[in-house]
């Protein structure tokens, strides 16, 4: 069958990725995210792939009830916890644990006359999002300790910018956090894809930060094979990219010096060429950010992207003398041509692409 843009989902990926993962930090639990599809990869397929994981975790409740009727029997975290009395009853029923941030939702769990929950109590070490105060430690501590609704009270935080190695923000949320949790002797968890993977302080958490029970990873953007860092791509880091989002080549034709190409004609050629259009646009998640030399992947080589990119189609010189068909395949990112490396020509986060596939075709999936 033909297409237009589709995303190939390699499940065998996952998995390379999760090992990637859990030998940076081989003591430690997996807290797999899948938010927003799984970062746009499909949410229920990656929780089924990644069944060896020690629990999931997601923004919202709505997500976390979707796993939880497709059968999906491990822990489930609502990151954002929950802000409502129904829906308080409604994660206790179901087993799910919830993130604690604010003081309306300690009081709200203060208020259930039956049920419990395991609680992730949540702390701003530097972020300055969501969570406490570290000051109020002592008082939350006490105050959840004692509240007949919590079953277990653990305790986590946020890097806010742990993908550049070295920050020295990042050190001084680390010894925040390690102040929190002394003396605590239950599980915590700090650690995002980026501190995982480049800081010392995870892969040695008991004695860096003092960790006394266990430490629970957090990876997100690792598990789908894109690297945090900038300047690298998950190759380097071992990681194997999960997502091919590719399309057809479905026009070829003359370019001619001077002339123009697409909405409002603000590219023009510089040259006779050829011309190729090909069946992605913004309504496929590929945005219309995207500049004139954004590559894409065709037949072994990278060609420009030119003009602005259509909601269904987009348009790229393919080079005087190109010996390309129409149904060829083009890769927009994936293998050869890491989504890392198209981002910025969008000032885009390799986050903000993946999330945004819009999956107007069923991805393919495939091992």
């Amino acid at each position: 069958m033909t297409f237009g843009a589709r995303a190939l989902i390699r499940l065998g990926a996952l998995k390379k990725n999760l090992k990637v993962v859990r030998d940076a930090a081989p003591d430690s639990k997996i807290m797999a995210v899948i938010k927003a599809n799984a970062y746009g990869h499909g949410m229920l397929t990656v929780a089924q792939t990644l069944d060896d994981v020690d629990s999931f975790a997601v923004a919202r409740l709505p997500e976390a009830i979707q796993l939880n009727e497709s059968g999906i029997d491990k822990p489930i975290v609502l990151l954002a916890g929950v802000l409502t009395n129904a829906e308080l009853a409604e994660a206790m029923r179901r087993g799910f644990e919830v993130v604690v941030h604010c003081i309306e939702q300690v009081e709200l769990l203060e208020s259930v006359e039956s049920g419990s929950a395991t609680v992730w109590l949540k702390f701003d070490t530097g972020m300055n999002r969501l969570g406490f105060a570290p000051d109020q430690a002592s008082q939350l501590l006490e105050r959840l300790s004692g509240c007949p609704s919590v079953a277990e009270l653990r305790l986590m935080s946020h890097l806010s910018s742990a993908d550049e190695l070295g920050n020295a923000a990042t050190r001084e949320q680390l010894a925040l956090f390690r102040s929190i949790i002394k003396g605590f002797s239950g599980a915590v968890s700090i650690a995002n894809t980026p501190a995982t993977l480049g800081w010392p302080e995870i892969t040695d958490a008991r004695n860096e930060l003092g960790i006394q029970g266990e430490q629970w990873l957090r990876p997100g953007l690792a598990l789908y094979g894109i690297s945090p860092f900038a300047g690298q791509c998950g190759a380097d880091l071992g990681l194997t990219p999960v997502m091919q989002f590719e399309a057809r080549l479905i026009a070829i034709k003359p370019l001619c010096e001077g002339a123009r190409v697409g909405y409002k004609g603000r590219y023009r050629s510089q040259r006779d060429s050829i011309l190729g259009i090909i069946s992605a646009g913004y309504g496929d998640g590929y945005t219309r950010h995207f500049r004139t030399g954004t590559p894409v992947l065709l037949n072994g080589r990278r060609v420009p992207l030119i003009g602005n990119v259509s909601m269904d189609m987009l348009a790229v010189d393919l080079g005087p003398g190109a010996a390309d068909s129409v149904g060829d395949i083009a890769t927009l990112w994936g293998d050869d041509l890491p989504v890392e490396e198209v981002a910025p020509w969008a000032d885009a986060i390799p986050y903000e692409l993946v999330c945004g596939v819009m999956n107007r075709e069923e991805s393919q999936i495939a091992d």
